[in-house]
């Protein structure tokens, strides 16, 4: 109950900022970034597109992935109105499929830049079960799969560019809180929605499940930098409650009804992303990698999310996974 208090009246938390902090305000004092040059996935839209803004004022280099380039020109064009000379890169990306990604990890190698900040923002909810061509659920294959194979396929840069500028890299997987209700076995529970049949499927389930996987991706590479001595971190965060095109299979009265009852509990746009900025560019998170976040201050996940057995499960299987089609 006083969580709930603190939360609506957004009480600041450890690091100085709640649930009610935005992301300009959380990235006021932050050093200027026009060294950097940051990769944001689903920038076209909803916290995506505010993260960009922001990092795009504060003076970074901008690569943003989307599957419609008319969306990603959209964004380009708001903020260079808010930010004239900013350098903003369009590519074209489609995270559920493999050979999307790896298209696009090779034409952005290609331009021979800088990676220092990869936020894995995009995601989608569907509550009608479909497959990818790879033959993966597409949620789990939106939200996680392609971020994994992504990451995957940039980490060599990152590290590169950490070793070269000395600068720490920053990779920020965005989960959510809804990752915890998710129980039982994901990897069985994964191999049953992969088959081309909707018997099994949950849309809710589903989207937990990717988020979890969000969590336990986290958790494993974390671990994995630190063994590498790579100077690159990652990290998780919950970016809070709030109605954005994620819900865009499911408009209708049940869900407007639903959002204008929990409205009370709903972020902003530009509160949503904060936590986001926070751990992307903030000083205090130098050093800081495999915990999870939310409302800018570090918070505990699922019993499950913790699992560091299931995490490197899960890396094992998603090395297959993304190296074959199913």
């Amino acid at each position: 109950m006083l969580d709930t208090v603190k939360y609506l009246i957004g009480v600041a938390g450890p690091s100085g900022f709640g649930s009610k902090s935005t992301a300009d305000q959380v990235t006021s004092h932050c050093p200027k970034l026009h060294s950097i040059t940051a990769i944001i996935t689903g920038a076209t839209s909803g916290i995506g597109a505010e993260t960009a803004r922001v990092l795009a004022k504060r003076g970074a280099r901008l690569v943003l992935p989307a599957r419609s380039m008319k969306a990603a020109d959209d964004t380009k064009a708001r903020i260079l109105s808010e930010s004239p000379g900013s350098e903003i890169i369009v590519m074209f990306l489609d995270l559920s499929s493999f050979h999307s990604v790896r298209k696009f990890a090779a034409q952005f190698q290609s331009l021979n830049l800088p990676l220092n900040l990869l936020i894995n923002n995009a995601g989608k909810f569907s509550h009608r079960h479909a497959i990818s061509e790879d033959g993966v659920e597409m949620t789990f294959a939106t939200n996680y799969l392609g971020h994994f194979l992504l990451t995957k396929l940039l980490l060599k840069n990152m590290i590169e560019t950490a070793e070269k500028s000395g600068v720490q890299g920053r990779i920020v997987n965005v989960s959510s809180s809804i990752h915890s209700w998710f129980s039982g076995d994901p990897i069985s529970y994964l191999s049953l929605i992969n088959k081309n049949k909707s018997d099994y499927y949950d849309g809710t389930r589903a989207y937990a499940l990717s988020k979890l996987a969000n969590v336990l991706h986290t958790k494993e590479l974390a671990q994995r930098l630190e063994e590498m001595k790579a100077n690159v971190t990652v990290n998780c965060v919950h970016p809070g409650i709030v109605r954005t095109r994620l819900t865009r299979d499911r408009e209708g009265l049940i869900t407007d009804v639903v959002f204008f009852l929990a409205s009370k509990l709903l972020k902003t746009i530009p509160q949503a992303a904060a936590t986001t900025c926070y751990i992307a560019i903030h000083p205090r998170l130098a050093n800081i990698s495999g915990k999870y976040f939310s409302d800018c201050n570090e918070v505990s996940t699922s019993k499950l999310g913790f699992n560091s057995t299931e995490a490197a499960r899960l890396w094992s299987i998603s090395e297959v996974m993304v190296a074959q089609k199913i």
